[in-house]
């Protein structure tokens, strides 16, 4: 990738607690690279919060965004534990198994499982 993809981090949580999350594909316009990314804070009441921060960022880095899905994570940093849960009202569940592929990469250490479970 280049300059600009690198400056978009595959991951943005807040380090504890359980909040929502969206998945977002990026996509250069006329097709060319993409990649999801995973966004997720308790500052968002609602899933779109998140999605009308992140969308205008990547915007500007010359992106094009789509919400594929949402949910919440339970991030539990002491103990090295996130789960990746729940669904979007508005947007639909994402696929939990896509965004805990995601996390892996940046969360190396942890234990990281999901569940279609609303709880």
């Amino acid at each position: 990738g280049d300059a600009m993809a690198a400056a978009v981090r595959d991951v943005e949580i807040d380090p504890d607690g359980t909040f929502k999350y969206i998945l977002v594909r990026l996509q250069r316009p006329g097709g060319g690279e993409q990649r999801d990314i995973v966004r997720g804070t308790k500052a968002a009441e609602f899933h779109n919060h998140i999605f009308e921060k992140v969308n205008p960022e990547m915007e500007k880095l010359g992106y094009e965004c789509k919400c594929l899905g949402g949910g919440k994570i339970d991030h539990n940093s002491k103990d090295k534990k996130i789960r990746v849960f729940g669904l979007s009202t508005g947007y639909g569940k994402a696929d939990h198994s896509v965004t805990v592929e995601i996390l892996k990469k940046v969360y190396t250490d942890y234990e990281i499982t999901w569940s279609d479970d609303k709880k």
